[in-house]
């Protein structure tokens, strides 16, 4: 990491101290310019909005809000992808009410989706639901099975008169003022909400701008869902600040066809696009050789990678396949962040080498760090996540001792600076948890401790795992994430990026078990074949091999069903507690006991799906 020093150009006003004095300023200087265009699944234009349009949308929005609602209210957002959902969160902030987006229930799994939302108005005890009469509709039929919905005042802002915007009362929102609540994924428990003023999301815009060396010519090109921080404040916030442009699909429309977002580059010049890593995998698998010739990436000089871990073998393969098409593997921005910093808390400067660090996986089990050489049995690639802005402080330390951790050692990152949120919504203990971070000795802080594992190397960030998401047997560490990236190549049958191992307790020793989805292709429900003890045993022998570990169990799922976040980011533990409630419906399982182990672990898992192929298999490793 070479820490080249580049002049960023200014934003062509300065932003002010809220994000309401930001639309506004931008909507004077340039109202008719086109700041968002929304693509339809076909990808032809579904709406355009200018930033005199949105600030009257706001301002009409907000008018509607105000006439009952007081400053620092909450008001829930439950949009389908789309350009309402924008126009709608500026709403809240014309409005003096705190947004809290929220995707609408999934009415073919409501089971799973129809809880979350209800814990989030008990959590957020909202006094209105934003959101559009088509979803207005729809939610009269959940009314009875989930009253809180039916206590909450329903605007349907597709349906406000834009004449009300003259008059709208200016809140007088300042850097101190609560913007929104991002309510975390509930990969770690029930979800919580992450209190983010103006303050936290302009100062993290401001990095965002300096990372990436973002300006005027910036035309983002995303399809990240905008209820989540990378979609809202990468792809919606971001081209607004610097004074830019935004084109916008869903996210099922990239999922379907992820041609589709290489296309929307193409067409319209993109120069900066975010994907969690598996969004550059998918492209790869997708995408077909006769399709490259209509694509040109030439434009786009940042592709931004996080939200789950980068891999370096992803990274190659997508910059060999769309080399043809004008893309330049320089583009590569690896970045680091978390709801609870607003996004961006390190990320690699435009100048700057993608750097990449081979090391024994052995030894990083250890927290140790031992460079390997690239044809090592063992060696794991670590993608460096960027450095450290000047006005945030990054520390490595000892989860535990809370002590300090010298360069190139292993312990949990800690983060302190202006774009660290507020805490968590109405709940004391875990914010000081989590945001009280101290040094031992010292009491130096407070700091935000992430739960995430890393090291500082020549300034450089990277990130190694989590903290309690580590796997550990008769006293030695793995991370999940090594395990799964063994398993998912071991086995065409298997989809990268989707699966989860964990630890399960049979009352003697933890044994490992790795749940996995399967390739539609090999889907006995989709015509497929699916030979459930040749893909576990070529599992089994690729974890032996990478990871030194047995698998006591391995699990196969169909397409879709691991439990993520919204942005892609697997939830080890909600997989494991699906996995003992009987929720995941396997479509194959094999269990394995090693010599001299436990019992297996096949009381824990339910029976396969019917046509599935099932295996007992109990001879050792």
């Amino acid at each position: 990491m070479t820490g080249v020093t580049l002049e960023v150009p200014m934003p062509m006003t300065t932003p002010g101290s809220s994000l309401v004095g930001m639309l506004r300023a931008r909507a004077e200087q340039a109202p008719e310019k086109l700041s968002y265009t929304y693509l339809a699944s076909s990808g032809a234009v579904e709406r355009e909005l200018t930033c005199g349009g949105l600030d009257r949308e706001a301002r009409a929005i907000a008018v509607a809000l105000q006439a009952f609602a007081a400053p620092g209210d909450r008001a829930l957002m439950i949009y389908p992808p789309g350009m309402e959902f924008i126009s709608g969160f500026f709403g809240c902030l014309y409005g003096g009410l705190i947004a809290v987006p929220a995707y609408p229930p999934d009415p073919t799994r409501l089971q799973r989706s129809l809880p979350r939302l209800l814990a989030i108005i008990k959590d957020a005890r909202p006094t209105v639901v934003l959101t559009t009469r088509a979803i207005a509709a729809m939610a009269e039929g959940l009314f009875p099975m989930a009253p809180q919905l039916r206590a909450l005042h329903w605007i349907a802002t597709d349906a406000v008169e834009l004449e009300q915007s003259s008059a709208w009362r200016d809140p007088e929102a300042d850097a101190a003022t609560l913007a929104f609540f991002q309510y975390t994924s509930g990969s770690t428990g029930v979800p919580k909400g992450v209190m983010i003023t103006h303050g936290n999301l302009l100062h993290n815009q401001g990095l965002i701008r300096r990372f990436f060396r973002q300006d005027e010519s910036t035309v983002v090109v995303g399809w990240l869902p905008l209820y989540h921080d990378m979609g809202l404040i990468g792809s919606v916030l971001q081209p607004l600040y610097v004074g830019g442009s935004c084109v916008l699909m869903s996210p099922l429309a990239f999922l379907k066809h992820p041609l589709r977002w290489l296309e929307a580059i193409t067409r319209y010049r993109g120069t900066t696009s975010t994907a969690p890593n598996f969004g550059y995998d998918l492209c790869v698998r997708k995408v077909r050789p006769e399709n490259l010739a209509s694509l040109d990436l030439s434009s786009w000089k940042q592709a931004l990678n996080g939200a789950e871990p980068v891999r370096a073998d992803t990274l190659a393969r997508f910059a060999e396949t769309f080399a043809p098409c004008g893309f330049d593997r320089r583009a590569f921005f690896p970045c680091y962040g978390l709801a609870e910093a607003t996004l961006v808390v390190t990320g690699q400067r435009a100048g700057d080498e993608l750097t990449v660090r081979r090391v024994e996986a052995s030894a990083l089990e250890r927290h140790e760090l031992c460079d390997a050489a690239n044809d090592a049995p063992t060696v794991r690639a670590l993608v460096a996540c960027g450095d450290v802005d000047p006005e945030q402080e990054v520390r490595i330390v000892e989860p535990e001792s809370r002590v300090p951790c010298a360069p190139d050692q292993i312990g949990e990152i800690w983060v302190r600076g202006p774009s660290v949120a507020q805490g968590y919504w109405n709940r004391p203990e875990e914010t000081e948890e989590t945001f009280g971070g101290r040094l031992a000795g010292s009491g130096e802080g407070p700091y935000l401790r992430t739960g995430d594992l890393g090291f500082l190397h020549d300034g450089a960030l990277y990130v190694t795992g989590r903290v309690k998401d580590l796997i550990i047997v008769r006293g030695q560490n793995y991370y999940p994430s090594d395990v799964e990236w063994a398993a998912e190549g071991a086995h065409a049958a298997l989809r990268p990026g989707s699966s989860a191992a964990f630890a399960l307790d049979t009352g003697a020793e933890e044994q490992v078990v790795l749940v996995a989805e399967v390739d539609r292709r090999f889907d006995p429900s989709e015509g497929g074949t699916l030979a459930t003890d040749d893909v576990a045993e070529a599992v089994r022998q690729a974890v032996s091999a990478r990871c030194g570990l047995h698998l006591a169990t391995v699990v196969l799922i169909k397409a879709g069903a691991l439990p993520k976040t919204s942005s892609g980011k697997l939830q080890r533990r909600a997989c494991r507690a699906a996995l003992l409630a009987g929720e995941l419906e396997p479509l194959g399982t094999s269990s394995a006991a090693a010599k001299g182990s436990a019992p297996d672990l096949s009381s824990f898992v339910p029976a396969p799906a019917a046509g599935a192929v099932s295996s007992d298999d109990r001879a050792s490793s």
